[in-house]
């Protein structure tokens, strides 16, 4: 297996320079001819096409395709996918991110692995630091292998068999413009623009049982750099990378990782154990620690764990303290962030500790930071998918 180096570009010189300064710098395996792709659409910065075309790439073959007309991110990307089926499998990269030295050897051995496990549906190289939907952060609990498994795709460096992506490709002509809306999708996701691909390959991810494979140290980060879904650069989605190369990875497959988070980075493996622990079936169990997921009283559901201050009789509450968030509710700390339900019987609704959340979630603030905190990001606007 060769995955082919795939590069969106857009109206993003520098972004580009930068990201093709670290993918020439990056390991690539000896006597192996590497081909990279740089997919150009139609904008008005003729520096991207200078930038193209000027780069030496000395570790195989090198392609420019510069589109005639605009064809939008959506899909531009998609047709930047369909290489890993020209070429039997792919690393998408957009331009305003960056390549760890070690990124083309975890690419290789994670699709050699996942290739022989059917609910993978895709390689991130990105490891996620911050929950996307409540802006909170976000750690995958440690369960001694190097990936963890979320069913969220990538779009901050990705990788796909042709099979992978054959059967995104296929899932979408029928699905394409369709509502995405669900109790299992993040309002987040759905308000997405027409613009996002993103979107529809984390719907695919759901109506599938599928999941991406994702890294415990990032092969890429992302420097957010002003563009179609980003008023402008921040620092928010940096992450650190790996500085090395030559690493062997131990991966684990789905069904014996304890780390398989849904879309709302809620993890999986503590709903069953909550579960077992109660005695109901596990998907009568929700999990709702970051307070996204939209419960209305279904009857299905007869346990919640959940952030939020809820009518119904409380079972049990939990305090924050341990890192990662779930590992409060696995070993049981005593306190009032959050609460198991008996969602069958009403109850007053409990007191939650004020602030407490506030300072777990960021360690270092200090009063005097937050005006300062709010006048930046009233100023940029935030961020936009």
């Amino acid at each position: 297996m060769t995955p082919a180096i795939v590069v969106v570009a857009y109206n993003r010189a520098e972004s580009l320079k930068r990201l093709l300064g670290s993918l020439k710098n990056a390991a690539y395996p000896v006597g192996v001819s590497v081909p990279l792709i740089i997919s150009v659409d139609k904008g008005d910065n003729e520096d991207v096409i200078d930038a193209a075309d000027g780069f030496e790439w000395e570790y195989g073959d090198k392609q420019v395709i510069t589109h005639e007309t605009n064809l939008g991110l959506k899909k531009h990307v998609l047709e930047c996918g369909d290489k890993a089926v020209n070429y039997g499998s792919a690393i998408i990269l957009e331009d305003d991110l960056m390549v760890s030295e070690g990124f083309y050897g975890y690419t290789l051995q994670a699709l050699e692995f996942a290739k022989e496990h059917k609910s993978i549906g895709g390689v991130s190289l990105y490891n996620h630091l911050l929950n996307v939907h409540s802006r909170r952060p976000f750690c995958a609990v440690e369960d001694g292998y190097d990936n963890y498994y979320f069913q969220f795709a990538s779009s901050w460096g990705q990788a796909y068999t042709g099979e992978m992506w054959s059967g995104f490709r296929e899932w979408l002509l029928i699905n394409d413009g369709r509502s995405i809306d669900g109790r299992d999708m993040p309002d987040n996701v759905s308000g997405w623009s027409d613009s996002s691909w993103l979107k529809y390959n984390i719907r695919y991810l759901i109506d599938k049982n599928m999941y991406f494979m994702y890294p415990r140290v990032s092969l890429t980060t992302n420097f957010m750099s002003e563009g179609t879904h980003s008023k402008s650069a921040t620092a928010d989605l940096q992450v650190p990378m790996l500085y090395g190369r030559g690493k062997k990875y131990v991966f684990s497959g789905p069904d014996e990782s304890k780390a398989v988070y849904d879309a709302f980075f809620e993890n999986r493996c503590l709903a069953q154990t909550i579960a077992v622990r109660e005695g109901v079936a596990a998907g009568e169990c929700m999990v709702d620690l970051y307070g996204q997921k939209n419960y209305s009283g279904e009857k299905d559901i007869k346990r919640l764990v959940s952030s939020k201050a809820l009518p119904y009789r409380v079972i049990k509450s939990y305090g924050i303290s341990l890192r990662p968030l779930e590992a409060n509710v696995m070993y049981e700390i005593p306190g009032d962030e959050f609460f198991l339900y008996d969602t069958a019987q009403k109850g007053e609704m409990p007191v939650k500790s004020s602030g407490e959340r506030l300072l777990y979630d960021n360690r270092a603030l200090k009063l005097k930071d937050m005006a300062g905190i709010i006048k930046h990001r009233i100023k940029n606007g935030g961020l936009r998918r």
